[in-house]
């Protein structure tokens, strides 16, 4: 049986802290929803109702792409061990980028990140959890390292070129609000 609550409790901190996993989900007003499966230590619980999450370059950028257009965001975690439950934190998330008032803040509350791109700052109005009775069990072995070794084998301004080619706008060309360096973007290709 599902319930709701209007803030998120020590309890539900705990659970959130305790998983390895979560998944994000966004949509801008129109084209596709994404869904996108997060781990590493990059999501950190700062208060009863808000939640900051550090997130790494990757190929697209589709989250801060639909939070330009429509602010909602919806986190979810599972339990994949233990006690089934599905926890839910919905609500609306700003994107903090490099530069920007508040990332050096943010930022210094997670681990270093070589790939680090975007820092979303979400405003939870509600939780919800339920039973997870049909999620699988699964045994954790590691956190993947290769979002990090790619980081490391590179300079900054390799990562932020890479940055400025492949994450400024969304799969459906909506605008990440990425900030541009087109001194970046040149000779690209001839660093790789």
């Amino acid at each position: 049986m599902a319930r709701q609550f209007e803030s998120i409790s020590d309890r539900h901190r705990a659970f959130i802290e305790e998983q390895q996993m979560f998944f994000v989900g966004t949509a801008a007003r129109d084209g596709r929803v994404n869904v996108s499966p997060k781990g590493l230590d990059s999501l950190r619980v700062v208060g009863a109702n808000r939640v900051l999450w550090l997130n790494g370059t990757g190929s697209g950028n589709e989250t801060a792409a639909h939070l330009l257009d429509s602010p909602r965001m919806t986190l979810m975690f599972c339990a994949f061990a233990g006690k089934p439950l599905i926890l839910r934190l919905y609500g609306t998330a700003t994107t903090l980028h490099e530069g920007d008032q508040g990332w050096e803040d943010a930022v210094a509350l997670f681990p270093p990140m070589g790939s680090a791109r975007n820092v979303f700052d979400v405003a939870v109005d509600l939780v919800q959890t339920s039973c997870g009775f049909g999620v699988p069990l699964y045994d954790f072995v590691d956190q993947r390292t290769l979002m990090e070794s790619w980081a490391e084998s590179r300079d900054r301004e390799t990562i932020r070129a890479y940055q400025q080619q492949k994450n400024r706008v969304s799969i459906d060309g909506l605008p990440t609000g990425l900030p541009p360096v087109p001194e970046l973007t040149a000779g690209l290709e001839a660093r790789r």
